[in-house]
């Protein structure tokens, strides 16, 4: 077994990410945008892969439907669910070289972080987090929308459109991928907190008195699916909050916690957030969002909502922390960096790499890499040396490496390398897809 060290610093990992086309800064040709990233070739392939996992957790169920809800949503909305009057920070300014920062971060009687003035700080001020933006031709309140900064209220206010056309009965959920936005005043640590982010949440109605229980079911089945994407149990654990943490509308809440390379951090957000949103948007709408048990009697009343809100960076982040690997450090010869991602979320599975270019080896593995990529994410790669080739297969993670040599021609097998033992078995031309789906269904 060799010797390895996981992942020590944030820099190594934004080092691999640009070198190996997982994340780009945003317009970096420009000199960036602050806290935006785009994600590269792979990056989106992995993205995709963790996201297509979720949305199967969720939607594959009996009692969870999907939703796209619409990024601009009417303002009233952003009345009702409060972000209007209480999404803020607080925030103070240096008056020597104007920084900003929020109050709660720092220590108003100590030196400024930036300039190290003293004594320099201005009064605290609200601050609202919501991007906004003009709908229509003439720039006026009447026109005013935001951006939304989360997912959840799409889904409230089509709570009744999916309970009635879906026929659904409590308890049920409804689950939703999405882009949001916070105008957030300190972000940083690579994509841990952005401006722009994408949000995985499931709101999940219940009956008033049974989200002890399903809160209970949701905390077990939410750890599991990170277990399942390959993630250390060492590196999880939940975060109850405590009186002062819990949000107005919660009587209950917890967090699944990665510990990151800068420490532990929020992952996913499981809340019982009774009936305040539903109450909210029916008082503000005007509409009934009452629910007619027709089980009990016909008996009306408000759901109360589990929700389930991991966000999609993060949640990608800690897949990436944890899929690194420095092996033999410090071993010249030996010393490799290895992804070791669940071969679900590789964003590579199959490496078709001929070992040369010459005496029909090429044509061979175009004709496997054709045959395997009708079914997985394959890459071909026929340049340069059959070691730095199996390393840069390495770096990204993909699971299998399949040479075509000499020999190949003769005996119509091929060299399965595998990414996390380096052992490489002989496998025959016409045993290769049921060796693929073994070892990758």
């Amino acid at each position: 077994m060799s010797e390895f060290k996981n992942l020590e610093s944030m820099a190594d990992l934004v080092s691999l990410c640009k070198r190996r086309g997982f994340l780009f800064q945003s317009s970096e040709i420009y000199g960036g945008l602050g806290s935006c990233w785009d994600y590269g070739p792979l990056g989106i392939e992995l993205k995709n892969n963790v996201k297509n996992r979720w949305w199967k957790s969720m939607t594959f169920r009996e009692d969870v439907e999907g939703v796209d809800a619409s990024i601009l949503m009417h303002p009233e909305v952003w009345k009702a669910s409060g972000h209007v009057d209480n999404f803020t920070d607080p925030l103070v300014d240096c008056k020597a070289c104007k920084s900003r920062f929020r109050e709660d971060q720092i220590d108003t009687k100590a030196p400024c972080p930036n300039c190290k003035a003293e004594g320099q700080f201005t009064d605290a001020r609200e601050f609202n987090l919501m991007f906004s933006t003009q709908m229509g031709p003439v720039e006026d309140s009447s026109s005013k929308v935001y951006l939304r900064p989360e997912t959840a209220q799409g889904i409230f206010v089509n709570f009744l459109n999916v309970q009635t056309t879906m026929r659904k009965k409590l308890p049920f959920g409804i689950a939703q991928i999405g882009k949001a936005f916070r105008n957030e005043i300190t972000p940083g640590n690579f994509i841990f907190r952005t401006r722009e982010f994408e949000q995985m949440e499931m709101q999940y109605f219940v009956k008033p008195g049974s989200q002890k229980e399903f809160m209970e079911q949701w905390k077990e089945t939410r750890y599991q699916w990170h277990i399942d994407n390959g993630l250390r149990a060492e590196k999880l654990r939940f975060h109850p909050h405590g009186p002062k943490e819990l949000a107005h509308y919660a009587d209950a809440a917890l967090d699944i916690e990665y510990e990151f390379p800068i420490g532990w951090g929020e992952m996913e957000g499981i809340h019982s957030r009774t009936d305040f949103d539903l109450k909210q948007h029916e008082e503000f709408s005007k509409k009934n969002l009452h629910y007619v048990d027709q089980a009990n009697n016909n008996e009306k009343y408000i759901p109360y909502v589990i929700e389930t809100s991991v966000g999609c960076d993060r949640s990608l982040l800690a897949v990436l922390c944890d899929a690194y690997r420095l092996e033999n450090p410090g071993d010249k010869e030996n010393e490799r960096v290895v992804m070791k991602f669940h071969k679900k979320l590789a964003p590579i599975k199959i490496a078709v790499l001929p070992l040369m270019k010459k005496g029909g080896l090429e044509e061979l593995g175009r004709k496997i890499y054709n045959d395997l990529s009708k079914e997985y994410k394959c890459e071909f790669d026929v340049a340069g040396s059959i070691g730095k080739r199996y390393r840069r297969q390495d770096e990204i993670g993909t699971p299998y490496c399949i040479t075509a040599d000499f020999d190949s021609l003769e005996d119509n097998a091929v060299t399965v390398r595998d990414r996390d033992s380096m052992e490489q078995s002989r496998v025959s031309l016409d045993k290769l897809t049921d060796f693929c789906k073994e070892n990758l269904s």
